[in-house]
């Protein structure tokens, strides 16, 4: 008997999981790949990190930025209601 998981991403059979690297690299497009890649390398060789978590952070950091702005917009949008 098949038992589906709880929610979508809990590792059922044929279920992508996402983890927070892949996360933090999805939004790595353009220029925000190339600011990535070119800091991944020397960070990585500084520090006890591999290239594809600073990635991964940076993505993140990218991701946190647009979601401030958003916010920020809205906010502005309903003060000037």
């Amino acid at each position: 008997m098949h038992v589906l998981p709880a929610y979508p991403g809990a590792g059922g059979v044929g279920t992508p999981t996402m983890d927070a690297i892949t996360f933090g690299k999805a939004g790595l497009k353009g220029w925000r790949a190339r600011v990535a890649d070119a800091v991944a390398g020397p960070v990585s060789q500084r520090a006890p990190v591999t290239d594809d978590q600073v990635r991964a952070a940076i993505g993140a950091l990218f991701l946190a930025l647009s979601a401030m702005y958003v916010a920020k917009a809205v906010k502005d949008l309903a003060a000037s209601r």
